[in-house]
């Protein structure tokens, strides 16, 4: 006897989905061992097992263009993690900041630009232990450094489809244009990094002052020679990404562009990047592939059972009729989303709402602001995107960063820069 035997699948699916999503919005469950990548695989073995999908039911429902396009980026920033260069940026833009508030400004541009291009986790990840050491010798307060770091982080990436991985998924199922995208949010995020680093002047005005020296470090070393190779083949794919797919390849679709060049990327950087490619692979992500694998399969799983028709026709209602209700309550319903359960499991339930034809008056307004509401929604809490908790754990030892003190920062940061966002872009592709 199975348990699809003793309930229905719908309601199998629906307890599957649930429980995978509580796990998931725990963060790590330490006497299970489980963290939001087992969960979610966690999640997918079990409707195959209930017998709500069967083995070939899950491996269609695996989205490979979004693992193809997350992976090929993945290659190319480890080789330039190899090659030191993100140890050396970060370096320089502290060098050469002079002053403490200068420093803060510097850093959150400087932050926010590369994540546009290397995703926010990974800077985050690399520029963090240069920041501490910097402001540490200078005998500075680490925290609001630390906090425009991760705030400027998340805001900057949603200027790009590659910038993080929900909107990695979002240029999958939208069909956007890369190009579109990038001229349509880049004006929107420098503004919105130009409000962070005011707001957080403003908050940390008497830990940032004017004048000061920092200290002369040397900086360090970086693999040219590699960067170069790795930079021109980046140089390359951005291209591809902005060429129109037809153009590239006959009958290459948008939708298929992004993974197709991003995997040409990442193998032309093994072929060039000199290092053994078993030592740079170990810097890739692996479990995030997996967190996306796993929750593709989960809502394979709703989506065969029709529940995911069932959740879209009792949202609908809620968001209105006119422009400016939609926009409103979607927007809420990202923001809130996004911390509840992370932004990707989010994302993967929204654009199902987007999909359906009638939903919304302006659909492809709604991709733009699916992709900005639920990446700003990451700086509202000190747990509310990995790029935070990735900073949290790696200042543990060296700066004190309490859920309160962050919130005091988040809150303010997040709610000026989703209300300005979104009406930026209600004014650029709503009119």
């Amino acid at each position: 006897m199975t348990p699809a035997t003793i309930l229905a699948p719908a309601t199998l699916a629906a307890i599957i989905f649930a429980a995978t999503y509580v796990f998931i919005s725990l963060q790590k469950i330490h006497f299970l061992n489980l963290d939001r990548p087992s969960a979610a695989v966690g999640g997918a073995l079990l409707m195959v097992l209930c017998g709500v999908l069967t083995l070939e039911d899950a491996y269609a429902a695996i989205n490979m263009d979004t693992l193809s396009l997350l992976l090929g980026m993945m290659v190319v920033i480890a080789y330039l993690e190899q090659a030191g260069f993100f140890q050396f940026v970060s370096a320089w833009v502290l060098k050469h900041s002079r002053t403490p508030r200068r420093m803060l400004v510097w850093l959150v541009f400087a932050s926010g630009t590369l994540s546009a291009l290397f995703v926010n986790d990974t800077i985050c990840l690399l520029f963090t232990p240069i920041v501490l050491g910097t402001v540490r010798r200078a005998g500075l307060n680490p925290v609001p450094y630390l906090i425009a770091l991760v705030t400027s982080a998340n805001i900057g990436s949603v200027m790009m489809l590659t910038g993080n991985p929900q909107n990695m998924l979002i240029g999958i199922s939208s069909g956007l244009s890369f190009a579109t995208f990038f001229l349509v949010l880049l004006p929107i995020g420098l503004l919105c990094l130009a409000l962070d680093a005011a707001l957080l002047i403003g908050l940390y005005r008497a830990q940032l002052p004017v004048r000061g020296t920092l200290p002369d470090e040397p900086l360090p070393a970086m693999d040219t020679a590699v960067v170069r190779r790795i930079v021109a083949v980046l140089a390359l794919i951005l291209a591809a990404f902005l060429l129109p797919a037809e153009r590239l390849v006959p009958g290459l679709s948008a939708g298929q562009k992004l993974p197709l060049f991003a995997l040409v990327g990442g193998g032309l950087a093994i072929l060039v990047g000199r290092y053994p490619p078993r030592v740079v692979l170990q810097q890739v992500d692996w479990p995030l592939l997996l967190f996306f694998s796993g929750l593709f399969v989960v809502f394979g799983g709703l989506a065969k059972v029709g529940l995911l028709e069932e959740m879209h026709a009792a949202v609908t209602p809620l968001f209105g009729s006119s422009l400016a209700s939609q926009l409103t309550v979607f927007s809420t319903f990202s923001v809130a989303g996004s911390n509840l359960v992370s932004n990707v499991p989010f994302v993967l339930v929204a654009r199902h709402w987007i999909d359906v034809p009638g939903t919304f008056l302006r659909p492809e307004l709604m991709w733009y602001v699916l992709a900005l509401t639920s990446t700003f929604a990451g700086n509202l809490t000190i747990v509310g995107s990995v790029a935070n908790i990735i900073v949290l754990e790696q200042s543990r030892e060296h700066a004190r960063i309490g859920f309160f003190e962050y919130l005091r920062a988040g809150v303010p940061v997040t709610l000026a820069t989703t209300v300005v966002g979104v009406l930026l872009l209600w004014l650029i592709c709503g009119a």
